[in-house]
């Protein structure tokens, strides 16, 4: 009873309710972002000192566990090959995702067009792990182990059904008209393509991009899996070079894994406005 009489206070009182989801909000936001701050003002301490005092704030911040980790794991080169390999995979994935979709909604595919979406949708139950051995056997078949087109080409395939499916759910909503009136007017399907159906997808177009992009640059297993060459590694299979079996060098650990955090974080803050609005505009379009 007493549950009750509470719950219908907050009901009635939308001060009471405002301060219950505040201070809900504000709860998770600590928890969000209290390990990221420990994980940078502990990167700035010594090995030592993390091991005898892991949750106090460094008695003399340094960085040099940024300089030793940056010159040890040779993370320039790693973090050129994480970009290499982000910024090529989404933007192949975001062209045939475009395609797919331009074609499945606007080429007459009405009957097989839930067909179609279906198989996309079936895409996203593949795990990774299920086939992992099929593909490293393919790889070395193909001659693509050690090569990073033999990294961008899985990237490619895993990324595209969610990718289709939230292009599909935008591109539908364009009104056909549009594109008849062109095609009266002598437009052939590449100009519509580029000339239309892009500029009128960046919305969507902002959000694939940045679900992709956040998930390649945290991809680890297939870059473990298919490449053992120094100079291939992406930057999440470099920060496993200080986690040994025996010996866990943290502070160095610590700073590689800000220097990979501190992209992802940098490119969300500037385009977190995007994906909102590519998320709102797709449900929209529904």
């Amino acid at each position: 009873m007493a549950k009750n009489v509470t719950l219908s206070k907050l009901q009635r009182s939308p001060v009471a309710w405002r301060s219950a989801a505040y201070a809900l909000m504000l709860i998770f936001t600590i928890l969000t972002i209290f390990p990221l701050f420990w994980l940078f003002y502990s990167s700035l301490k010594p090995h030592a000192e993390i091991i005898r005092f892991p949750m106090a704030l460094p008695k003399a911040p340094s960085l040099d566990n940024y300089f030793q980790a940056w010159a040890l794991a040779n993370l320039g080169v790693s973090l050129m090959n994480s970009f290499i390999y982000t910024i090529s995979s989404t933007l192949i994935a975001l062209f045939l995702a475009l395609a797919a979709a331009f074609g499945i909604t606007k080429f007459g595919f009405k009957k097989s067009s839930a067909f179609f979406t279906a198989t996309f949708a079936m895409g996203l139950m593949i795990v990774i792990h299920a086939v992992i051995i099929p593909l490293f056997l393919a790889e070395r078949t193909l001659g693509l182990l050690n090569t990073r087109i033999g990294v961008i080409l899985p990237y490619v395939a895993f990324d595209l059904p969610m990718s289709v499916l939230i292009a599909i759910s935008y591109v539908r909503g364009i009104p056909n008209a549009i594109i008849e009136s062109a095609e009266i007017d002598g437009a052939k399907y590449r100009y519509i393509f580029w000339k239309m159906i892009v500029p009128l997808s960046t919305p969507v177009v902002a959000t694939m991009v940045i679900l992709s992009f956040l998930r390649h640059w945290n991809e680890f297993l297939f870059v473990f899996i298919f490449t053992t060459r120094t100079a291939l590694r992406s930057l999440p299979v470099a920060i496993t070079q200080f986690a040994g079996r025996q010996n866990i060098e943290f502070g160095l650990q610590y700073a590689s894994l800000v220097i990979g955090i501190l992209p992802m974080i940098i490119f969300y803050f500037f385009f977190h406005a995007q994906l909102i609005k590519g998320f709102g505009d797709s449900a929209l379009k529904e």
